[in-house]
């Protein structure tokens, strides 16, 4: 079984800065893309960045030069960390990971169950 475990999220003033981490346990042979999305209600879930497993990255242009993803292959823990904070980043944030299972010969893309990221005064 595999599982994702995301952390990092609450509520931060604009401007601020929060980490949202999602570490990825279980039995895992491999990980490939690791990437966040976000969903604001009443809105369809975006794309907020990406990481392959060759490093490279790609970001939504809403939030270039402000967030940042890497990983740690090592903890299979992929972070997002997000400065100058607005509140139209206010959303809740899901990893999503490209996983290869100990005994499955296929990837399959995990989901976290969520967390909630709020922009407010």
């Amino acid at each position: 079984q595999v599982q994702l475990v995301e952390s990092g999220g609450g509520l931060v003033q604009p401007g601020g800065s929060l980490r949202l981490s999602c570490a990825a346990s279980g039995s895992i042979f491999g990980i490939n893309s690791m990437g966040w999305y976000r969903q604001a209600p009443g809105k369809q879930r975006e794309l907020v960045a990406v990481i392959t497993s060759e490093g490279r990255t790609n970001y939504a242009d809403s939030v270039k030069g402000r967030f940042t993803i890497s990983r740690d292959n090592a903890k299979n823990t992929v972070y997002l960390q997000m400065n100058s904070l607005k509140p139209e980043d206010t959303a809740v944030y899901d990893c999503n990971v490209q996983i290869r299972p100990i005994g499955v010969r296929e990837e399959y893309n995990y989901w976290g169950r969520g967390t909630q990221v709020t922009v407010s005064s």
